[in-house]
C-alpha cells in the first residue's frame, strides 16, 4: 500500500507541469520527481552521465530508476492540463455578465492566454483567477490520485 501523499504536493508538481517537465510520484515514499526533457532522454539513451555535470548525474539516475521500475506513476504533464478550459469555465461562470463576456472574447482566437492575462490584469481579478486555478487543479489532482488509488492527505 502507497504511502500517503500530500495533495497540495501533487497540486504544485501540476502547476509546474503546466510549463515544463515530467513529474513522478514514488509511491513507495510519496516523493515526488521532476525531470527535465533532456534528463529523461539521457536516462532512455543510456548515455554516459560522466558527460553531465555532478548535480545532473543523480537525476539521469533517478530517471533511468523510473523507467525501470514499477514504483514510479507519471502526474498528468502540460498535455493533459487543458489550460484553455480552465480559463474558458472560469470566464463563463465569472459572476458579473459584462466581465464574463470580456473574458469571454479575450480567449477566442490567437494569443488568447495573453490577452486574458491582460483582461484579468484590467478587471483586477488576478486573486479570483488564481483562486480558481488552483481549485481546478486541486479536482484534478484528487481525480488522478483516485484513479491511480494512491492515498492522500490534505495536511500542507
Amino acid at each position: 500500500m502507497p504511502l500517503p501523499v500530500k495533495l497540495q504536493d501533487v497540486v504544485d508538481a501540476l502547476e509546474e507541469a503546466a510549463e515544463f517537465g515530467l513529474h513522478f510520484l514514488d509511491k513507495r515514499t510519496g516523493e515526488i520527481v521532476m525531470l527535465t526533457d533532456e534528463e529523461w532522454e539521457a536516462a532512455e539513451a543510456d548515455e554516459l552521465i560522466s558527460t553531465y555535470p555532478e548535480w545532473q548525474r543523480e537525476v539521469i539516475l533517478k530517471a533511468r530508476e523510473i523507467q525501470k521500475g514499477e514504483d514510479f506513476v507519471q502526474l498528468p504533464d502540460h498535455s493533459e492540463i487543458d489550460e484553455y478550459e480552465i480559463m474558458e469555465r472560469f470566464s463563463r461562470d465569472y459572476e458579473d455578465q459584462r466581465t464574463s463576456a470580456e473574458l469571454l472574447r479575450s480567449i477566442k482566437g490567437k494569443g488568447a492566454f495573453h490577452r486574458f492575462k491582460s483582461v484579468i490584469s484590467d478587471f483586477g481579478i488576478q486573486q479570483k483567477w488564481s483562486e480558481f486555478r488552483a481549485n481546478e487543479l486541486e479536482a484534478l489532482a484528487v481525480e488522478w490520485l483516485d484513479h491511480e488509488e494512491i492515498p492522500y492527505t490534505r495536511d500542507r
